[in-house]
């Protein structure tokens, strides 16, 4: 029997709720009239959730906390599957959120950074790299570039990207947008030089 989880000062957390998903999926073939070696797609996988607090301060983000922790994996696993690749094939990945202008922008960071990240990691085969993160308040439609890099050695310059995501309703002023994004490979034409893929170590994150 799963164990419902409590805040800090012990009430307990309410369930998730979640108003719709979308998932983005975009494969280039060429570029300028060059043709791409290997099409390279990005996938994200989108949540329209509920903001608990909108509307009011509450000191303890524990719930959003736990939140964060469910979408991780929940989220990572669409965006691979939508991908098309096994997770070891996943090379770039990152993370963001815009809530609603019931919220506030710690909302964002209570969702993406205490305990999303391990989850997200095992539905990508790992990922030594810190994963990037966006975030902001907004109204429905508010764009939002998910920051892209190379999930075992952050420092791969071929890799520095982003994918931009927009839901046309969402979030509305109570509601939070969470989208996780991966890449089978980095640009489509990288050509500037840097830390290549293939020469990366994976020891400590970065290079």
């Amino acid at each position: 029997m799963r164990k419902q989880p409590t805040t800090n000062d012990g009430q307990q957390i309410q369930e998730m709720k979640i108003r719709k998903f979308v998932t983005i999926v975009e494969e280039v073939l060429s570029e300028l009239g060059q043709e791409v070696p290997k099409p390279v797609k990005k996938a994200a996988a989108i949540a329209v959730i509920e903001n608990p607090f909108a509307g009011k301060y509450v000191e303890d983000l524990t719930e959003l906390i736990e939140i964060g922790a469910e979408l991780g994996g929940l989220l990572g696993k669409r965006a691979v599957e939508a991908l098309g690749v096994s997770p070891d094939k996943v090379e770039s990945y990152g993370k963001a959120a815009v809530v609603g202008i019931f919220g506030e922008l710690e909302h964002a960071a209570a969702i993406l950074h205490p305990k999303l990240g391990d989850p997200f990691r095992k539905q990508v085969g790992g990922g030594k790299a810190i994963i990037p993160s966006a975030k902001k308040v907004g109204p429905p439609a508010t764009p939002i570039d998910i920051p892209l890099h190379y999930k075992d050695a952050a420092f791969v310059r071929s890799h520095f990207d982003a994918m931009e995501v927009r839901v046309a309703d969402s979030p509305r002023p109570t509601e939070i947008l969470v989208a996780l994004a991966v890449t089978n490979g980095g640009r489509p034409l990288a050509r500037i030089g840097g830390l290549k893929k293939e020469e990366a170590k994976k020891e400590d994150g970065l290079r």
